[in-house]
């Protein structure tokens, strides 16, 4: 399966403000005040830990803005998996472009590919089930495509991207509207009919009035798993099953044998540690 990645018209922003956040108004003043001007250099890019790696582009398009000049040489792909002292990429080129783009490039690198870690992680603790891994909108402000990206390079799969995806009718959208039934059906009205809609239930009840109205998705959120064998029973495949809370590597395998499609977390994005990759000298 091909994984595509986020365009460089996407990404190329993101990238951009955080050099410009590391550069501020000076510069790199000591790779400026150090290293002399023409001086050439070629560093490898290496894993220190096992992992999944994502995010090769916007580590690139790090060292290509600062200097296009500069040669980055993958030798492996987004979605692999790394052992430590694998060689992720090589970079050449001037080392003052090298030396000022490395941190925004390792930071881009590591965090994300420290999602795809996690991620893989819980999908590999359901294989054999019929559920996937999906992230939520729990994503770090302005670097949401990446990071549902990373999402995907570990094997997981993406929840609606933003508030205009589709309906996702909460718990306090069910408080305020008076109800379930009347939130779906202010919901079916309000919106064209190539939208999906799907609501958050905590209790059997619930669900059954979500799906005497007919919804696309009902995420069941925080149950047990007693009542979420109850929950799929009662869905029968008339709508996709979501389970939402408490999701950790030492539950979701119980929760996929449930019979849920979809397992959904949002720690792999909020709270995903970082994997630790180096830029390293390469020794001759």
């Amino acid at each position: 399966m091909t994984l595509a990645s986020p365009s460089r018209v996407t990404i190329e922003p993101i990238v951009r403000t955080a050099l410009l956040e590391d550069l501020g108004l000076a510069g790199d003043l000591t790779s400026a005040s150090v290293i002399p001007d023409d001086h050439q250099t070629t560093l490898s890019i290496v894993s220190r830990q096992a992992g999944t790696i994502a995010g090769l582009d916007a580590a690139e398009l790090a060292f290509s803005l600062i200097d296009p000049c500069i040669k980055f040489e993958r030798h492996i792909r987004d979605g692999h998996r790394v052992r430590p002292g694998d060689v992720i990429a090589t970079v050449s080129g001037l080392a003052r472009g090298v030396l000022t783009a490395e941190r925004t490039a390792l930071n881009f690198l590591g965090h994300l590919s420290g999602i795809a870690t996690v991620t893989a992680s819980l999908v590999e603790a359901i294989d054999g089930s019929n559920a996937s891994i999906a992230c939520t909108r729990k994503t770090t402000p302005g670097l949401r495509a990446l990071e549902k990206y990373a999402v995907r390079a570990g094997g997981g799969v993406n929840h609606r991207f933003a508030l205009h995806d589709a309906v996702l009718i909460k718990d306090n959208h069910v408080a305020i509207a008076g109800g379930i039934v009347e939130a779906i059906r202010r919901a079916k009205a309000g919106v064209g009919h190539m939208v999906k809609i799907e609501v958050e239930v905590d209790t059997l009840d619930q669900l059954r009035q979500a799906m005497e109205e007919g919804v696309d998705a009902v995420l069941l959120d925080n149950m047990t798993y007693a009542q979420l064998h109850e929950a799929v029973a009662m869905i029968d495949g008339r709508a996709i099953s979501e389970a939402s809370g408490r999701v950790t590597l030492a539950t979701v395998a119980e929760i996929a044998a449930t019979g849920v499609d979809l397992i959904s977390v949002g720690w792999t994005t909020h709270s995903a540690p970082t994997l630790d990759i180096g830029l390293d000298m390469i020794a001759s």
